[in-house]
């Protein structure tokens, strides 16, 4: 797989020498990362900084000082961080009941320390496509989003009866328009949605927000 442009791996462990030999580990695969030494240090990191807006993933120990990985998970899943910065554990041998867990509530997998080096960066890579197609989604939404708006309100109703299939006949009969005056809104409706057909909008419709 090749690696995703912008990506960037969070590593938060409290063992100095996992942070290192994994940022090693990442570099030797052309990944960028970003070590934390605490769940408390990450948190904060992420809460001063906005969403997620470039593919990322979340390499975390379950046991550390203070506030554990598992908790910090707790909170990145209830802020509904998990789909922009899906979140791998790494854990010790007792700890594999609790990650099995938090895989069922969300999180993207786990890994047992000492962990096969070329699984883990494989899976990361699956995190961080899927951390970019999210990403993707969101702001083809936010797009479509701005297009709606530009629409004007008898756009929007002669947009919502071409969806529906109607011929420019019945829609004109419908809004008590001209049919030349149903053949410009529906122009303006194409040239400002981007699309070149009553099909192809219906599509980005059924994929919008």
């Amino acid at each position: 797989m090749e690696p995703i442009s912008d990506a960037l791996v969070y590593i938060v462990d409290d063992d100095a020498g996992v942070r290192e030999a994994l940022a090693w580990l990442l570099r030797s695969r052309r990944l960028l990362s970003e070590s934390f030494d605490s769940a408390e240090a990450f948190d904060a990191m992420r809460q001063a900084r906005s969403a997620p807006n470039q593919p990322c993933c979340l390499l975390l120990d379950v046991r550390m000082p203070g506030l554990s990985g598992l908790a910090l998970f707790d909170l990145l899943l209830a802020r509904g961080d998990l789909a922009a910065m899906p979140v791998i554990f790494l854990t010790g041998h007792a700890d594999v009941p609790t990650a099995v867990d938090a895989v069922k509530r969300g999180a993207f997998d786990f890994y047992e320390k000492p962990f096969s080096d070329n699984a883990l960066v494989d899976r990361i890579e699956q995190a961080l496509a899927q951390s970019a197609a999210h990403l993707e989604q969101l702001r083809q939404r936010s797009s479509l989003q701005l297009r709606l708006q530009d629409l004007t309100e008898r756009e929007r109703d002669v947009m919502d009866l071409v969806v529906a299939g109607l011929p420019n006949k019945l829609i004109a009969d419908q809004l008590d328009i001209s049919v030349r005056t149903v053949e410009v809104h529906r122009s303006r409706v194409f040239d400002k949605m981007q699309v070149k057909s009553a099909v192809e909008l219906a599509n980005l419709l059924r994929t919008g927000p």
